[in-house]
Parts: structure tokens; C-alpha cells; sequence
């Protein structure tokens, strides 16, 4: 048995050890060979950065930039807002740069309209229209513009004109865009305006019939026709660029299995720029998964170790992940093969009661996390007051059922103590009562046996008699 036992044993341990060697986490894949000179993509929910090259070298980003352009509109105006057209709407734009909606100043349109105008064929008067209708003017804007890039943590970009033409210190790095296109399509209008096939406007003063436009982006274009080189079915919105400068640029935005990619190319090339998006977002749609880290991380939320963070200590049991968060890792991964740190060195647009940030690394890369954010504080709910409970009458009603209030094991005790009294009585009234009839038989007898004529003394020596009788008889019953 001994012999079993350790070669048991023996077995166990080979096979753990087997175990723990045969499994490696695996080496994160390598991307596609793009020919634009930078590129990008993202997972639209953990924000990590799963391929590319030179996204953090600054290009001219051309009307790629209309799309924070729309996220500002978006946070500041309704869709069914008027916007007017200024002359300096409409003039303040290269002169080669056209007018693709041939719109003229006094023009009235709806926010919705603009945007249509804006992300579909790329209007630059639309732009111009719609910053001065959110911010005053388009110098206003453009400071709103720059202030929503370092907020979102855009760290190597600058924006000149809500248009995306040319400007002396007008560029951006694919990561950047990523994190702008990013807050950009989480707006669902922004994804369904920027995915229209064609959209027709009312009538204004140099198109009294109304006027229809068509998309331009050819991923979008083709999702449908499966014999076209751009057929890519996962793509739910984007936006192009162009300038000479610039080259192409294109941010797409695409849906598949569950997952939400984003890609960005920036100095493009005319036709090859839409395979290049294409390429990076079928990567990452085939080689990596996601995980939340709400339902995976329980270190700073269990257990009663403070959570240091800046020199402050919160319990586990104050603090909440957002269930947002989310991590990207290569296909095969599991979530325990990440390492992760608290830094407080993240956006200023984050959630409220935030702490920290829990950063997450895999093979030495950031792909993603969550925020830490403590739990707000439950106000106790109190019923409203009735006219009656208002009264002091009420009040004093009140007061007295507090008074006479009794503990329940009190109760109890005052019931076993009332049934024990009840018992006691009991037996004193049924000996009583038994000693009456006794006495009263007794009297029959005697009144029986007189008529009989024996005498009082005659009777008590016979009851003398049988009473010494019946007590030797339970004598010998006892025996």
C-alpha cells in the first residue's frame, strides 16, 4: 500500500509539473504589413492598441478631423437645432476647396442636416456652420476642439480649423485619432450618419428643389457587393480625408462577432489606404478576445486590506470597478496572465467618484482596464408624512406605543409565569372541590346510618374502622 501511495505520489507531481511547462501564454500576433506610413487599431472597448506602425508620429489629418468636430456638436446641440449660414461660414475655407452643398449665407438647416453634410461628402461651410453655431465663432470652437483632444488624453496633436484643411500647426497621430474616433462612435448618431448611403436636404437658396447627396467612402459603399475589393461587411461608419498634404486618411469603424474595432491610416494612398484599414480590422477581429474586468478582478474590491491610491486609503468594501472596463488580449489568453497597477494618471473625462485607474498589461503592452471609482453614499429613504402623522396628537400617539412597548421574550416569559399561576390554581380548586364531596358523602352516610338507628358514636368508630382499613390495604399494594 505504502509502495501505491508514493508511486501515486510521484505520478502527481510529474503531471504538475508537465502541466505548468506545457502551457505558455501566448506570444501576441503579429500584424499585417500596411503600406500607408501610419496606422492603427484599436478594440472600441478597452481603447488597447493591438497593431500598426508610426502611430505616434504626427501627420496631417485632413477631414478625419470633422469627426471631433461631430463629437462636439453632438455634446452641445440637439439635432433638430437651426443653424445659420454666415458669410464667414461659407468664405473662411481654401479657395480650391469648393462647395459641395452649394449653400449660400442666410442658409437655415438643421444640426441633423449638417452633420449629414459634414461626415457624408465633407462639406467645409458645414463645419464652419456648425462651430459657429455650438461655440460663436470658429476661433472659439477650435479652442473647444483642443481642450476636448487633451481631455480625452491626446498628447501629440493639435487641431487649426473644425474643417480639417490645412494649417500651419494642424496634425495628428493615429493613436490620437484612435482615442478621438473612439468618443466619437460611442455616439450612435454618429455611427448612423456617418454609415448613409445618400441623404436628401430641403430646399435652401441656391437649391430650391432640395438636394441629395451620395457616400464617398467606398468601405461603406460595398458592403454589400461581395464581388468589389472593399467588401467588408463589419463596417458601421468612418470618415475620410484628403489633401495633397495629407494624403488620404480614413478612421473606419466596424462590428464583427461581438468585438468593436477601430482602425485609422493616415498618409494613405489613393485605393490602398481601404485595404489597409481593412487589413488591420480583419487582425483584430481574428487574433485577439475581451475580457471585464468587473467580472474578473477582485483585488481592490474584496477583503479587508485598505486600497492605498495618492496617499489615501480606502476599504474594498467602499469601492466598485466600472463594468465598463475591459481588457484585450491574443486568442488562447486568459485573464490571469495579466499584470496590473493603480495609476491616478489618466483622462480628465472619466466617471464620477473615480480613484484610480487599474492599468493592464500583457507581454509588456497597455491592453486596457477599468476605473476604480468608490461606491456613493445611500441616503436613507424616508416616507413622506401624512396629514395625520403631522399633528401633534399623532405624535403623542406615537410616543405612548413607544412607551408601552414590550419585548417579545418578555412576553413569552410573562406567559409561561400566567400558565404556571393558572396551573397552581387549578390543583387548589380541584383538591378543594374533592375535599367538599368527601364531606358531603360523609354527611349522606351519617345521615343514612342515624336512620337506621346507630348512633352518632357508633358512626365514628365505623368510619374509624374503615379508614384503618384502607390504609392498610395501600400498605400492602406499596409492599
Amino acid at each position: 500500500m505504502k509502495c501505491f501511495l508514493k508511486k501515486l505520489l510521484c505520478w502527481t507531481l510529474i503531471s504538475n509539473c508537465f502541466l505548468m511547462t506545457a502551457y505558455a501564454a501566448p506570444a501576441w500576433p503579429a500584424g499585417p504589413d500596411i503600406q500607408a506610413e501610419a496606422g492603427v487599431v484599436i478594440d472600441m472597448d478597452s481603447g488597447a492598441i493591438l497593431g500598426g506602425k508610426a502611430y505616434d508620429t504626427p501627420y496631417p489629418p485632413a477631414s478625419i478631423t470633422k469627426l471631433l468636430t461631430a463629437l462636439l456638436v453632438m455634446e452641445h446641440s440637439k439635432l433638430d437645432d437651426v443653424v445659420t449660414f454666415s458669410s464667414s461660414a461659407i468664405n473662411n475655407v481654401e479657395s480650391d476647396s469648393g462647395n459641395k452643398l452649394n449653400v449660400a449665407e442666410g442658409d437655415k438647416l438643421s444640426v441633423e442636416d449638417c452633420l449629414y453634410s459634414l461626415l457624408v461628402h465633407s462639406c467645409n461651410q458645414a463645419a464652419n456652420a456648425l462651430a459657429e453655431h455650438v461655440a460663436g465663432s470658429q476661433e472659439a470652437f477650435v479652442k473647444m476642439m483642443n481642450d476636448k483632444a487633451a481631455a480625452l488624453g491626446c498628447k501629440d496633436s493639435h487641431f487649426d480649423n473644425p474643417s480639417g484643411l490645412n494649417g500651419d500647426t494642424q496634425y495628428v497621430t493615429a493613436r490620437d485619432m484612435a482615442a478621438i474616433s473612439r468618443a466619437a462612435f460611442a455616439e450612435p448618431d454618429i455611427i448612423r450618419i456617418s454609415a448613409a448611403l445618400t441623404h436628401t436636404f430641403p430646399p435652401t437658396i441656391n437649391n430650391p428643389d432640395g438636394l441629395t447627396i451620395y457616400a464617398e467612402n467606398k468601405l461603406i459603399l460595398n458592403t454589400n457587393d461581395s464581388s468589389s475589393q472593399y467588401y467588408y461587411p463589419p463596417v458601421k461608419g468612418g470618415k475620410t480625408g484628403y489633401l495633397l498634404k495629407a494624403g488620404n486618411t480614413l478612421v473606419t469603424y466596424a462590428e464583427k462577432d461581438g468585438k468593436r474595432m477601430i482602425s485609422v491610416i493616415l498618409k494613405g494612398s489613393p485605393g490602398q489606404y481601404y485595404l489597409d484599414s481593412k487589413a488591420l480590422l480583419e487582425y483584430g477581429f481574428a487574433h485577439f478576445t475581451n475580457f471585464n474586468v468587473a467580472e474578473n478582478e477582485t483585488a481592490y474590491t474584496e477583503g479587508e486590506t485598505a486600497v492605498e491610491v495618492a496617499g489615501k486609503s480606502y476599504l474594498p468594501a467602499d469601492l466598485k470597478i466600472d463594468p465598463s472596463g475591459a481588457v484585450t488580449l491574443p486568442e488562447g489568453a486568459v485573464f490571469a496572465d495579466t499584470e496590473h497597477t493603480l495609476t491616478t494618471d489618466f483622462p480628465d473625462e472619466h466617471p464620477e467618484r473615480s480613484v484610480a485607474f487599474i492599468q493592464y498589461t500583457y507581454d509588456g503592452r497597455k491592453v486596457g482596464g477599468a476605473y476604480l471609482t468608490q461606491k456613493e453614499v445611500q441616503e436613507p429613504v424616508t416616507e413622506p408624512a401624512t396629514q395625520e402623522e403631522t399633528k401633534p396628537e399623532a405624535d403623542d400617539k406615537k410616543e405612548d406605543v413607544k412607551k408601552f412597548s414590550i419585548n417579545p421574550f418578555l412576553i413569552i416569559a410573562l406567559v409561561v409565569i400566567a400558565a404556571a399561576a393558572g396551573g397552581g390554581a387549578y390543583l387548589s380548586y380541584s383538591r378543594k372541590k374533592e375535599e367538599q364531596q368527601r364531606a358531603l358523602r360523609r354527611e349522606q352516610r351519617r345521615r343514612r346510618l342515624r336512620e337506621e338507628g346507630v348512633t352518632e358514636e357508633e358512626f365514628d368508630r365505623l368510619l374509624k374502622e374503615r379508614l384503618g382499613d384502607r390504609s392498610k390495604g395501600n400498605n400492602r399494594k406499596k409492599r
